[in-house]
């Protein structure tokens, strides 16, 4: 029996654990119908017979959102509706895997091109100028050739990301177990933090809490100062080797992801002592902001409402920096409200609707930009009301001790 001792345990309920434990975990039969009906219509309605779906660097994107592939280091995928799709991949010793993985999809090595290959496959498939769709991030020296090939290729990533911004009930598991996964971080964090690491250790204590679980780093932002002398108010997205010390604050934003599906939990520490009183007053308004943010999103309200976290900040005489809110899953999605610092922007506007997603974390700081902390989750928005998908406390902790 393998020994697990250094791994966390993970404490989920029997469904999800059984979707951890699968070997390649996989979407419905349902659930990836349901994707690929929605991309068919965004299709029709753009008036596009076939898309090319990109993904690379092992972020599978919208190849793995229609196919189930997770790609590693690229992956095209040809979708034509009522038809097998082709997926072409890349590095060749990549393609038994994808294969044997994938035995319902016609699985093609790229050649030594692989637009192509895709360029050929279109051409089989009888596309015309003007009907070929793309979505992700298509580099410029694919798009040029395709494009060459089948003039007017449309860029249908609004449409892609519009279909991902409600959630079924599926893919809200996925998403529980990537929470689930980040708040193994905020543990490991609260046991190991202490005076003496620096602060380029943390990110080893963060990926390390989840890497058993086939977890995955996406972010992992730190910053760490003085409270009584602090010289920086957001987390930093590339980390110091600042060493920690008793009277510190440490603020850090963490994304794990767990075959695709991420998460987002934004916790603040104190090193060895609580919060000093300004300190604990800039969490406090933050805690209060997150709560009257969380108890305005409900489905069919406008999502102008998230704008009542910005009124809870600047009425106890602070600001924010980081955005308040945004969309999230799949992508950086609306609704945003960005920090006062960026300018007049206007508030999103739409309505709200159920299995929609967002990261909600006040980033309060004082107004010179000499102090801040920040706290928040990722949530979904339910039939009763929105709801965190983490666990994990909210704080402030005292680490350290």
């Amino acid at each position: 029996m393998a020994n697990t001792d250094y791994k966390p345990e993970l404490k989920l309920e029997p469904r999800l654990q059984a979707l951890v434990d699968t070997d390649y975990p996989r979407f419905s039969g349902g659930e990836m119908d349901r994707r690929r009906t929605l991309m068919a219509g965004a299709m029709e309605a753009a008036g596009v017979d076939h898309l090319v779906a990109y993904a690379s660097f092992f972020r599978g994107g919208p190849v793995h959102w229609l196919s189930d592939w997770l790609t590693t280091f690229e992956a095209v995928l040809v979708f034509t509706p009522g038809k097998p799709d082709t997926i072409f991949i890349q590095f060749y010793n990549h393609l038994p895997q994808a294969q044997g993985l994938m035995p319902d999809k016609d699985v093609r090595w790229g050649g030594p091109s692989t637009i192509h290959s895709v360029i050929d496959e279109l051409q089989a498939r009888g596309a015309q100028p003007g009907r070929v769709g793309a979505v992700g991030l298509v580099p410029m020296h694919y798009y040029m050739p395709m494009n060459a090939s089948f003039p007017e290729v449309q860029d249908l990533n609004s449409a892609y990301f519009g279909v991902r911004m409600v959630k079924s009930p599926e893919e809200l598991d996925w998403y529980r177990i990537s929470a689930h996964l980040s708040d193994l971080s905020i543990e490991a964090l609260c046991q190991e933090i202490r005076p003496g690491l620096e602060e380029r250790d943390l990110g080893a204590i963060t990926e390390a809490a989840y890497l058993g679980w086939r977890g995955q780093n996406i972010i992992h932002f730190f910053n760490s100062t003085s409270m009584r002398a602090p010289d920086s108010f957001v987390p930093r997205q590339h980390l110091m080797n600042r060493t920690i010390g008793t009277g510190d604050v440490i603020v850090t934003e963490i994304t794990a992801s767990w075959f695709e599906a991420w998460g987002q939990v934004l916790r603040t520490f104190s090193v060895g002592e609580p919060l000093i009183p300004e300190y604990q007053a800039l969490h406090d308004t933050a805690d209060a902001a997150y709560n009257a943010i969380l108890g305005a999103l409900k489905p069919a309200v406008p999502a102008n409402v998230i704008d009542v976290g910005r009124q809870v900040i600047e009425d106890a005489g602070y600001t924010y920096f980081d955005d308040l809110v945004h969309g999230f899953g799949g992508g950086y999605m609306p609704p945003i409200l960005g920090s006062p610092t960026r300018g007049e922007e206007p508030l999103p506007d739409f309505e709200l609707k159920e299995g929609m997603m967002m990261v909600v974390q006040p980033n309060v700081i004082t107004p010179d930009q000499r102090a801040g902390v920040q706290t928040g989750d990722c949530v979904v928005v339910t039939a009763d009301g929105a709801e965190s998908i983490h666990t994990a406390p909210r704080g402030p902790f005292v680490v350290g001790l």
